[in-house]
C-alpha cells in the first residue's frame, strides 16, 4: 500500500514540476543545428544567408527612404518651403546617387503642368467659358446696388 501511495504522490509531484527527479537533457539539445535538423555547416550557411538577406532589406529600405526624402526636398524647393535637416541627413546617409523614382517624377510633372495651365491666360479664359455669364452679371448688379445704397446712407448729398 505504501508503494502504491508513494508512486501516486511522486507522479503528481513530477507533473507539477516541483522536484523529484532530474530533468532529461534530451528535451532541448545544446546545438541549435541539431534542433533545426541540419548539420553544423548547413546551419552556419543558413545563418549567413539570413544575415545577408537582412542587410539587403535594410539597404533597400534606406534607399527608398532617401528617395522619398529627395522628392520632399524637390517639392520644398518648388513651393519655396523651409528645408528639412532630417531629409538632408537621410539623403547623405544613403549617398549622393539617390534619384527620385520615375513614377513620382511623372506625378509631380503632371501637377506642375496643370498648375501652369491654370495660371496662364488661356487657363483663365477657359474658366470664364465655364462660368455662367448671367450669374456674373447678376452678381455685379447686386454689388453695384449694394454699394449705392451704402453710399446713400453715409452721404447726405446723394
Amino acid at each position: 500500500m505504501s508503494f502504491f501511495l508513494k508512486s501516486m504522490v511522486s507522479s503528481q509531484v513530477k507533473n507539477l514540476g516541483l522536484g523529484g527527479e532530474e530533468k532529461s537533457e534530451d528535451a532541448a539539445p545544446a546545438d541549435p543545428a541539431a534542433a533545426a535538423g541540419m548539420t553544423r555547416e548547413e546551419y552556419e550557411e543558413y545563418q549567413k544567408q539570413l544575415v545577408e538577406e537582412k542587410m539587403q532589406r535594410d539597404a533597400d529600405f534606406l534607399h527608398k527612404k532617401a528617395e522619398r526624402a529627395t522628392l520632399r526636398t524637390c517639392l520644398r524647393e518648388k513651393y519655396r518651403l523651409p528645408k528639412s535637416e532630417q531629409d538632408e541627413n537621410m539623403i547623405q546617409m544613403a549617398g549622393d546617387d539617390v534619384d527620385v523614382p520615375e513614377e513620382l517624377l511623372k506625378m509631380v510633372d503632371e501637377d506642375a503642368t496643370e498648375e501652369e495651365e491654370k495660371d496662364s491666360i488661356f487657363g483663365q479664359m477657359q474658366n470664364l467659358q465655364n462660368m455662367d455669364m448671367d450669374q456674373i452679371k447678376e452678381k455685379a448688379q447686386a454689388t453695384l446696388t449694394e454699394m449705392k445704397t451704402k453710399a446713400e446712407e453715409k452721404c447726405s448729398v446723394m
